[in-house]
């Protein structure tokens, strides 16, 4: 059996993706869980979240089309819990308290070796805690007591699965987004920048594929087509959803790799982004969602989108060159989103 056209399944995504008709996929574009501990995410360890990935890449190449792509959006790992790595210590003088300094500590210890911790305190007069901070270095990324976190590279991992299952990493892009101000705190205690991007794979499956560069005007294809850094905002508020991404970044993905009438893929829906975006440049879906929440959300949020496109008669010509009449983000509802971080 294969799936329907412009439906999101709720269901497992490599299950669900085996039941699509054989080279049909023009473009799969998706965003998965990035294992960073959103709720829908917390039921998987971090071999489990690999396997996911691992197992979703694998079974794209028979679904995809010759000379078609599976592009994955998906940011690194930037608290990766690892006990094996040294703990990072940081002085960091704009926040101390006290000018107490660890040789200084050291030294009254050395002086007098029985005295204990408050004793050392009252000595150098600052507080225990204080003592505590230069001897034993507890102003450590992660948390005094929390394990050690690393940044974790995932292109590799990426590239090496896809490699396997046969598809080859044809290019990459850098979105630069909003700045995560939940992770800024890291600024304050580290050199450590603020989270501000994220990466777009592109995977091609080996066959001829059609560059078309009447998809975009002359302007955006110097904007954004040709370039390998795209600037646009992230979503202003995950009110329904944990994870969103922007319109813009499937509607981008879907004008430069798809012609009109094709079919997109996203085996990790969320809330329907990807399918709100192929709803307005003309192109078929197909959806596959978890949970059962957001697969109604996103089905809800598509089936909106079409009816309020089928009132408008669209020009063959203006589909042709990638753009529907009415844009999506001009529709009577809010669009909603999608994905995985």
């Amino acid at each position: 059996m294969s799936l329907n056209l412009d439906t999101v399944y709720c269901g497992d995504a490599c299950h669900m993706i085996q039941q699509i008709e054989l080279e049909s996929i023009a473009l799969s574009v998706w965003s998965p869980p990035y294992f960073v501990g959103k709720d829908y995410e917390k039921h998987l360890t971090y071999n489990d979240w690999k396997k996911l990935l691992r197992d979703v890449i694998q079974v794209h190449m028979p679904i995809l089309k010759p000379g078609g792509f599976m592009v994955v959006n998906i940011a690194d790992i930037l608290c990766f819990s690892d006990a094996a790595i040294p703990r990072f210590q940081a002085e960091n003088l704009r926040r101390r308290r006290a000018d107490i300094t660890k040789a200084m500590v050291e030294s009254a210890k050395a002086q007098f070796p029985h005295y204990n911790r408050n004793q050392l305190a009252a000595y150098l007069g600052c507080s225990e805690q204080t003592i505590d901070r230069r001897l034993n270095g507890n102003n450590i990324r992660g948390g005094k007591y929390a394990m050690q976190t690393r940044v974790h590279l995932v292109g590799g991992l990426l590239e090496e699965w896809a490699y396997k299952a046969g598809l080859y990493l044809y290019d990459r892009r850098v979105w630069v987004k909003d700045a995560a101000w939940e992770n800024s705190r890291w600024t304050t205690l580290s050199y450590r920048a603020v989270d501000e991007f994220e990466y777009v794979y592109f995977f091609w499956k080996p066959g001829a594929t059609v560059v078309d560069k009447n998809r975009l005007s002359a302007e955006e294809w110097t904007v954004w087509g040709s370039r390998a850094v795209w600037n646009f905002p992230s979503v202003r508020a995950n009110d329904n959803h944990e994870a969103k991404f922007p319109l813009e970044l499937p509607r981008r993905v879907i004008r430069l790799l798809t012609s009109p009438g094709e079919v997109v893929l996203d085996p990790f829906m969320g809330s329907g982004t990807t399918g709100l975006a192929a709803i307005e440049l003309g192109r078929s879906y197909i959806g596959i969602e978890l949970q059962p929440t957001y697969a109604e959300m996103a089905n809800v949020a598509c089936d909106r989108a079409k009816a309020q496109s089928s009132v408008f008669n669209i020009d063959p010509q203006i589909l042709k060159n990638g753009a529907a009449v009415v844009p999506i983000t001009q529709l009577a509802f809010v669009p909603t989103n999608d994905l995985g971080v």
